[in-house]
């Protein structure tokens, strides 16, 4: 019998460059910063399109400097999570997942402690609900 879906995706596949799912694993990533910019932590998976250099970030001070951070491994854990749905079993990007929440806990608690709940669920003390009387992460530091 005559397959008609695997004789359709093998034209897509040979005339508008459709992504093969079943290309071996990536072996290199950018740092969480440069996935930011780019909006992909994978490079071989990267389409400049009509962005040939990303927008650089530079933070004014180092509360913003922190948040970028926070940013960064965050945007890092949510396209790691993406890839590792795909392939549960690459410990080598579970190890790294696992690196980078630490780092995003580390920068989470930087942030809190200097300037301030991030969140309401992360109020420091327990007896006073400070979450409305903190500057918003945007406004500044204290």
């Amino acid at each position: 019998m005559y397959n008609y879906r695997n004789d359709y995706y093998n034209y897509l596949n040979n005339n508008y460059n459709v992504p093969n799912y079943n290309q071996p694993k990536i072996n290199n990533i950018f740092n969480p910063y440069q996935g930011l910019i780019r909006g992909n932590m994978f490079p071989d998976l990267y389409n400049y399109y009509k962005v040939d250099k990303p927008y650089n970030i530079n933070p004014g001070n180092e509360q913003a400097e922190i948040l970028t951070n926070i940013d960064a491994y965050s945007f890092a854990l949510n396209d790691l999570k993406l890839y590792l749905d795909v392939h549960p079993e690459d410990s080598k990007y579970i190890n790294l997942y696992n690196e980078y929440v630490n780092e995003y806990k580390k920068n989470v608690l930087e942030y809190q402690r200097k300037y301030g709940s991030l969140e309401a669920d992360s109020i420091n003390d327990a007896n006073k609900w400070n979450w409305v009387s903190e500057p918003w992460p945007w406004q500044g530091g204290k």
